[in-house]
């Protein structure tokens, strides 16, 4: 039956995301369960291309990339694919009307990974920001908003200023892999081999700022979404926190984290805050 394979496709997403990502699981379980299953189909399908691309070094990752595109294109034409990833994908896509616009420029962003090393103009390194990171917070928000386009319009600008913000957090957390593994760099304007603090406070301002129009949208969010995203917001706060406090040295010689017991710690606090009405 297709609704078996369904329910099989959409465990599979829930998986992927509980599997790959703690913090994000963590804050999706926060999400109302009315569209907590739709956000893991996203994540799934944004982590299983984000893993072609960085992962995969032992095998030829431009033919599978190719071979992602042609079976998304497939299941978003169809509506079904035998990838469970991407079944629960189009699925999602086709009950919110995501566009394809954010879908392709997600993929593009995803492709510049197999063989761009650097970003040096701020044009660039935005585009590969919008792509990477800002559409899939217009996806999450399609979701959010269940088809409110007059709330979608309103929460857009926001959404992919917290999408940003989430992004170059990992980016400054993940500095060593990209760098040293992946040879890449893509703040422009800083030499990462020789990252001081002046180069990396410029880094944190420009974060916090994305932080602080993020959380603008956060508090007009539908009651469903605003205290998963809350969570989240606070995770990454915390995360940038950590980073800001880390001498340069360090973080271009070690992956910043979040113990567990300050993740629960935080969970907590978010709760207090959400219950307290204090958002």
């Amino acid at each position: 039956m297709k609704s078996l394979f369904d329910k099989i496709s959409f465990d599979c997403s829930k998986n992927v995301t509980n599997s790959y990502s703690t913090s994000f699981s963590a804050a999706v379980k926060m999400l109302a369960p009315s569209i907590r299953q739709d956000i893991y189909n996203v994540y799934g399908f944004v982590r299983f291309a984000d893993e072609i691309v960085d992962t995969f070094h032992d095998y030829n990752k431009e033919l599978l990339f190719e071979m992602f595109e042609k079976d998304l294109e497939s299941a978003l034409q169809n509506k079904i694919s035998l990838n469970p990833v991407l079944n629960s994908f189009q699925h999602t896509v086709h009950k919110y009307a995501i566009p394809r616009s954010m879908i392709t420029a997600f993929m593009n962003s995803m492709k510049l990974d197999l063989y761009k090393k650097e970003y040096t103009t701020i044009n660039e390194f935005n585009d590969y920001i919008y792509g990477s990171a800002d559409v899939v917070g217009l996806m999450c928000l399609k979701v959010f908003v269940n088809g409110d386009e007059k709330k979608f319009g309103e929460l857009e600008y926001a959404a992919m200023r917290l999408g940003s913000a989430f992004q170059k957090v990992n980016f400054l957390r993940d500095l060593k892999t990209d760098y040293e593994d992946l040879n890449r760099t893509y703040f422009p304007n800083t030499d990462l081999s020789r990252l001081d603090e002046c180069s990396k406070d410029a880094i944190i301002k420009e974060i916090e700022a994305d932080f602080e129009a993020g959380f603008q949208g956060i508090l007009k969010l539908p009651l469903e979404a605003k205290f998963g995203v809350y969570t989240a917001y606070i995770y990454y706060k915390k995360l940038l926190s950590k980073l800001k406090k880390t001498p340069s040295l360090e973080i271009k010689n070690t992956r910043i984290r979040v113990p567990d017991y300050q993740k629960f710690g935080l969970l907590a606090k978010c709760y207090v805050n959400y219950r307290l009405n204090l958002l």
